[in-house]
């Protein structure tokens, strides 16, 4: 008594036409490219372009990926010549993990006269890649008063759009960067409309995408961000600790929650896609007790001459610490002060600054090396090399 239809609603595609020509002296002559300039589909004085300035219908069910909306129009069309009663149609989405009702309403409809339709679009937006079953069940009352019921179940797959690797970099001023590397893994180009990093609560994010263009700040990817099919993009982002969580996002320890992508992209005449990663994390490097950074130290500074520089000193572990501070001089670096000072007792996630003067004696690139942190209380000791390199050059040529 009843028909069940289900169509896929998609925009449409522009036409595609294989052009045939040949030279003029060949058998056909003029006749491929006479034809082809009569054809409607062609585009005028640019008969060779496969690209048509036509729109052609979908003419299958097409891909689908994750992040974008699935579509569908539903009728149900009453081909007898009987008024059936109470129709009630639903329409169920069954994936890997859930089963989710998208009918628009759930009540009956009273009747249904010959040659008419209850027509219904469903929408949803796609969270799960793998096999997607949309189950339609339509249960009627004939004019006998006979309880019909039927199914039908359409099958399809949903396929991943995006390949997304992220890499992280920690710095020693506590800033983390983030490298994005987005790949199109579709058949069709895409315009990346958004790709944002939303932080954590305890980071500030500053986008590295961009560059100063007299005055006016421009995509480092161009005026057009479309992404070919299997190319690859990177982003960059630069996480700051907020003021609160400075002291602690220096000394946290294992995994720390950096944030997530928001990624929104456009496809063909406008689809549009959006995905969000997971929460983003990175392993917080381990600074062991106690961890020793440079606040402040000069790029360029003269041969044999004093320079300053700046340490801070942060207690890690989770007892107070006796510190003694020893300067051991090196073959081009040379520590000016007194060795084997007490810095006093500190507590756990506290933090001192610490002024400290030098000198080299070699030129060149040098490394800051030979400062040693004894905690009294368990007589250990920690080392710290390589804390930073300057660049060592004679008086005369920086003069100059």
């Amino acid at each position: 008594v009843l028909i069940f239809a289900v169509m896929r609603l998609t925009k449409p595609t522009l036409f595609t036409n294989i052009p045939v020509t040949c030279e003029e002296r060949d058998l056909p002559g003029n006749l491929f490219n006479q034809l082809m300039k009569d054809d409607p589909s062609t585009v005028k004085g640019a008969e060779t372009l496969m690209l048509g300035e036509m729109l052609t219908l979908p003419q299958n069910f097409g891909n689908i990926f994750l992040g974008e909306t699935f579509s569908s129009y539903i009728s149900v069309h009453n081909d007898s010549s009987q008024v059936v009663k109470d129709i009630l149609v639903k329409a169920d989405l069954q994936t890997s993990s859930q089963r989710l009702n998208l009918s628009a309403s759930s009540a009956a409809v009273a009747e249904l006269k010959p040659d008419c339709c209850i027509d219904d679009v469903i929408h949803h937006e796609v969270k799960e890649i793998g096999t997607h079953i949309l189950v339609c069940a339509v249960s009627y009352t004939t004019q006998t008063g006979e309880k019909m019921y039927f199914r039908k179940f359409f099958k399809f797959q949903v396929l991943k759009p995006l390949d997304v690797k992220t890499k992280f970099y920690n710095a020693e001023t506590d800033e983390v960067f983030l490298e994005a590397q987005i790949q199109n893994i579709t058949t069709s180009p895409m315009f990346m409309e958004k790709v944002s990093l939303e932080p954590s609560m305890m980071y500030n994010v500053a986008e590295l995408n961009t560059v100063d263009t007299a005055g006016e700040s421009e995509s480092t990817f161009g005026a057009r961000t479309y992404l070919q099919p299997m190319d690859t993009r990177q982003y960059l982002y630069c996480l700051k600790p907020k003021q609160e969580f400075a002291e602690k996002a220096g000394v946290i320890k294992g995994v720390t929650v950096i944030g997530k992508l928001d990624i929104v992209w456009k496809t063909n005449l406008g689809e549009r896609g959006r995905l969000q990663t997971s929460q983003l994390q990175r392993m917080a490097p381990g600074y062991g007790d106690v961890r020793l950074s440079l606040e402040t130290i000069p790029d360029t500074v003269n041969l044999e001459e004093p320079f300053d520089i700046t340490c801070k000193i942060t207690n890690c572990s989770e007892r107070t610490m006796d510190l003694v501070l020893e300067m051991c001089n090196t073959n081009s670096i040379h520590w000016c002060g007194v060795s084997g000072r007490q810095l006093g007792k500190l507590h756990p996630s506290s933090s001192l600054h610490l002024a400290l003067t030098l000198l080299s004696s070699v030129q060149g690139l040098q490394s800051v090396s030979g400062l040693r942190l004894t905690d009294t209380f368990l007589k250990r000791t920690y080392e710290y090399d390589d804390i930073a390199q300057v660049c060592v050059v004679s008086s005369e040529v920086k003069q100059s």
